[in-house]
């Protein structure tokens, strides 16, 4: 049936209508309007046609004859096979179709008319044959218009949608983000589980694509009603912290064991508690004096991340190592705080070398430094003064303050008594304060990161801010002791920027949950592939001035492309979930907007203020501050007494120098 001789004979047939149609009116016209023609009679030939056709009964009926010219020409219509063109619109076809309607039907009316025979004859032929031209152009128009049409979705979003979990999987642990998306042109409400948040989240996104709104808030939320301790890092305080603390006064008595709230901020001291994060319980081994200065030190200067394991990055480290070990050391580790270590860093070198000389503890890492000072003064002042000059940076007595006191143990997810905790940074001395807040989450990993404690989450907005050390073992290990750990990340550049490619990698592939907002370059890219590609229709038209043929195709393409994460709008996010073994989830990838959550209270009406934990005057912190000077000057000058009192380490003194401090 599709052979070229059928189609050409199929063709055929409504040529023949629209040429029967069109005699018939030829014919219906001279023998109604025969006034309207100059010819005084028909010619023999032409008056033996009419005969017939009067005879068959076509034309004896004015209105058969006017219908039969019609029904032909709409069976010509049928098959009419106009040439495509997609300026040709529906609404323009039907425009003439009326039109021509309009005028075939109102024809017969110019006889009504008070008109001589010619003159009425003569309109009603002009609007029959306009009428008939009309219905012709408009009908044969339609046939020609382009009713598939390849622009209506020009960014192709319909193909891009895929179906999604629209079930809620909640569990004891999980993380549900109640969430839109569309399909087909359809919008459908969706669920975003993250039934296992111990595995990891990350959340990448750039300012202002709505993280905080609807994923780090939502996240605090979620993990108070379900019974979490909490570590909440506040870039920007008091945001999460105001939020923290009012969730906490609503939901705290449903725990367990209701925890307490507690800060840690350094402008407003009057809402801070205090805590010495060197504390001699949380410093087993060396080891951890180790970490403690690596994580000051790399926080205080970020550019040394990127050169870990370097003689000028080591060294400044593994000096400021033996000075917390030699305080966690003496008295019991009654000193061993940060703010007696700046002084004592301070101290000249050949009392300081002297005294760290004698601690047997610390002369493994002490003696390359005393044989420089010795022998090499101006490369032993290149080692320590990286050291020196940033802890410098750290002597305020507002610090002092904060970091000397013991309100607070970093036992955080202790079940007997969990704590809920807000590190508050400032955007303006976020390198400074950042340092300490990172000493502060460096110890506050060390205690999470055990068995047997509560289940805890590490909410960290911003997360870049921070220096986490070994945040991607942290990550890895933690899983297992219930630590389920939320970062913010604005771009993997900027990631890559503190911590350095590796270990930004790391974090950006550890994590086995991916929220992902607006991005733009690489980061956009390895989103996109780890969401995956889908079978995508594709279509195209062909039209030439014969045929007009449709071509249609399946093809795997990206489900979410680069170029549409980079144009995604505030609160719409795409990303992937992890799953359990006994909570399969089939529909992982997720491209969904999602709806800001109820936090049942009302900032404006509800929310209280952040508690003043104690009054604190100017006297009290300059107090602190000075007591801690003479502290220091005392435990040196003690020990310098202590060594030269005992015949075997008086062998140990240093004489006077070549250094000048």
């Amino acid at each position: 049936m599709s052979s070229g001789e059928n189609q050409q004979a199929l063709r055929k047939i409504p040529d023949l209508a629209r040429a029967i149609s069109l005699g018939l009116l030829i014919l219906h016209l001279y023998y109604y309007c025969f006034d309207a023609f100059p010819f005084p009679q028909s010619p023999p030939l032409l008056q033996r046609i009419l005969g017939n056709i009067a005879h068959v009964g076509m034309a004896d009926r004015f209105t058969r004859s006017r219908l039969l010219i019609v029904a032909f020409l709409f069976i010509s219509l049928i098959g009419a096979r106009g040439r495509k063109n997609e300026r040709s619109t529906l609404r323009g076809c039907i425009r003439l179709l009326l039109a021509g309607t309009i005028s075939y039907l109102l024809a017969p009316l110019s006889w009504w008319l008070s008109l001589p025979a010619a003159a009425a004859s003569g309109t009603y032929i002009l609007l029959t044959v306009a009428g008939w031209l009309l219905i012709h152009t408009g009908g044969t128009r339609l046939s020609g218009i382009l009713w598939k049409r390849l622009d209506i979705d020009i960014f192709n979003r319909d193909q891009e949608t895929f179906p999604q979990e629209e079930r809620l999987l909640s569990n004891d642990y999980s993380l549900n983000f109640r969430a839109i998306y569309a399909s087909r042109g359809d919008f459908h409400y969706s669920w975003v589980n993250i039934v296992n948040p111990f595995r990891g989240v990350l959340v990448l996104g750039n300012p202002g694509c709505g993280k905080s709104r609807y994923i780090i808030r939502p996240t605090i939320l979620q993990h108070i009603q379900k019974g979490f301790s909490l570590v909440v890092y506040d870039f920007k305080y008091d945001e999460l912290s105001l939020l923290t603390y009012n969730l906490w006064r609503r939901y705290g008595d449903s725990y367990p064991v209701p925890p307490k709230f507690y800060m840690i901020q350094f402008d407003d001291l009057s809402r801070t508690h205090r805590c010495n994060p060197l504390d001699k319980a949380g410093l087993r081994d060396i080891s951890d004096a180790a970490e403690c200065a690596r994580t000051i030190l790399l926080g205080l200067n970020r550019d040394w991340i990127q050169k870990q394991g370097s003689f000028w990055v080591e060294s400044p480290i593994n000096f400021l190592t033996a000075l917390i070990w030699f305080l966690h050391n003496y008295g019991n580790g009654r000193y061993c705080t940060l703010p007696h270590v700046i002084e004592l860093a301070q101290t000249d070198y050949n009392k300081l070398f002297t005294i760290l000389r004698a601690d047997p503890y610390i002369s493994a890492i002490v003696n390359p430094f005393i044989k420089a000072y010795l022998r090499a003064p101006e490369q032993l002042e290149g080692q320590v003064a990286s050291a020196t000059i940033g802890l410098a940076r750290l002597s305020s007595p507002k610090l002092y303050w904060v970091l000397t006191g013991d309100g607070l143990t970093l036992d955080i997810n202790n079940p007997q008594a969990p704590k809920i905790l807000c590190l508050g940074n400032n955007p303006a001395k976020s390198q400074v304060y950042g340092a300490i807040l990172s000493l502060y989450m460096s110890s506050v990993s060390r205690m999470l990161n055990r068995q047997g404690q509560a289940p805890c989450g590490l909410v960290l907005d911003e997360f870049p801010t921070l220096y986490f050390n070994g945040i991607d073992k942290f990550m890895a290990t933690a899983r297992s002791n219930q630590v389920a750990t939320t970062l913010a990340v604005q771009d993997a550049s900027q990631l890559r920027v503190y911590y350095g490619r590796d270990q930004a990698d790391t974090v950006l592939n550890i994590a086995g949950n991916l929220i992902a907002g607006q991005l733009r370059g690489d980061a956009a890219k390895q989103v996109s592939d780890s969401i995956g590609r889908i079978q995508q229709e594709r279509e195209s038209i062909s039209v030439n001035s014969e045929d007009t043929s449709f071509t249609r195709s399946k093809h795997l393409d990206a489900a979410v492309p680069v170029s549409r994460i980079a144009s995604l709008s505030a609160g719409e996010f795409v990303g992937v979930v992890a799953d359990n073994p006994d909570e399969p989830i089939s529909l992982k990838a997720f491209n969904s907007i999602l709806m800001e959550p109820d936090l049942e209270t009302d900032p404006a009406d509800d929310w209280e203020p952040l508690p003043i934990v104690e009054r604190v005057t100017d006297e009290c912190v300059q107090e602190n501050y000075k007591r801690i000077k003479a502290e220091t000057a005392d435990i040196v000058q003690a020990e310098i007494s202590r060594i030269m009192d005992d015949m075997d380490l008086s062998l140990l003194m240093i004489a006077e120098s070549p250094i000048k401090r």
